[in-house]
């Protein structure tokens, strides 16, 4: 019998995150949502789906937390999505309340589960969340950081004119302006991106890793992005349940690493059944160390900000 993934939300970010959970057949999942008959099409649409795209995952679709009891992991991508102009802090008070009622249910029928974080803004959500669960760190992490590093990659990979496959991109710190990508420690087949590019095609990389969602953002107009976050959450959602031990950059709670104690931002984590198994430290320059401190006080000063 295989897990139970239980992903809330079942827009755009949590369609997509389910239908590749589906897809990469390492666990059945259960979507929900308050809006009813959206999960219940939306799980139909994705099971008649796997005929042609070979997978046989039980995909379910409900408005009922009692049918996501015993999941093993709980994707919450529920929340409002930024508009053009708004940052992702804006967002606070709003998901605020949404993650609150999620958290609640979520934790009365899968007391536990690990809870993987996709409401923005990430960092301080994550925090809540696991202020809200009362789980231990271990068991309450969020998505973010994986995506930048893929959209850092990307970047890479369109200005060196090579396939994405053979980069490797390092990014730490919070998802948002204060997000602390690493050049020297980010490669193309093994070669650090310092010897193959110049400074001014860097600082270009990471202005656009910065922005990244913003761009999606104005571009769509009326939304934000969703196959990357998707995957990414998918991706983290079934390392957790195969017990991979698969490192991944991750939204975790520091505990003296890089200096930082009991704030959520961006690290390397190794992740596995029980969430967060292991919080790896790389070492930094003083800039690249400093400039994550900035980013966990900006991240720590916005919780006092949550009810």
């Amino acid at each position: 019998m295989k897990p139970k993934v239980t992903v809330v939300g079942a827009g755009n970010v949590g369609a997509q995150c389910a239908y590749r959970l589906a897809q990469r057949g390492a666990a059945d999942v259960t979507l929900i949502d308050v809006v009813e008959g959206l999960p219940q099409g939306k799980a139909l649409d994705m099971s008649q789906a796997g005929a042609v795209d070979g997978f046989d995952a039980l995909i379910t679709g409900t408005n009922n937390y009692a049918d996501t009891k015993e999941s093993a992991v709980v994707v919450i991508t529920a929340g409002l999505a930024r508009k053009p102009g708004m940052s992702r802090d804006d967002l606070i008070g709003k998901n605020a309340a949404i993650m609150k009622s999620v958290v609640e249910n979520s934790v009365k029928h899968s007391p536990h589960a690990v809870l993987l974080i996709v409401t923005n803004p990430l960092d301080v959500m994550t925090h809540y969340a696991r202020r809200i669960s009362g789980y231990p760190a271990n068991r309450v992490l969020g998505m973010a950081p994986l995506l930048d590093a893929a959209r850092m990659q990307y970047f890479i990979a369109d200005t060196c004119k090579c396939s994405i496959k053979d980069v490797y991109a390092e990014v730490l710190g919070s998802h948002g302006d204060l997000m602390v990508p690493v050049p020297r420690l980010s490669t193309v087949k093994g070669k650090p991106i310092t010897e193959l590019l110049t400074a001014e095609q860097i600082k270009a990389i990471v202005d656009k890793t910065t922005n990244g969602g913003a761009e999606i953002v104005a571009l769509l107009k009326s939304g934000s992005a969703y196959y990357a976050p998707g995957s990414a959450a998918a991706a983290m959602a079934e390392a957790i349940v195969t017990d991979s031990k698969k490192v991944i950059s991750s939204c975790v709670q520091l505990s003296g690493q890089y200096g930082i104690k009991n704030v959520y931002l961006g690290a390397p984590a190794k992740l596995g059944k029980a969430g967060v198994e292991e919080v790896l430290e790389i070492e930094l320059t003083a800039a690249e160390k400093g400039a994550l401190q900035n980013a966990a006080q900006a991240v720590q000063a916005l919780y006092p900000v949550l009810p």
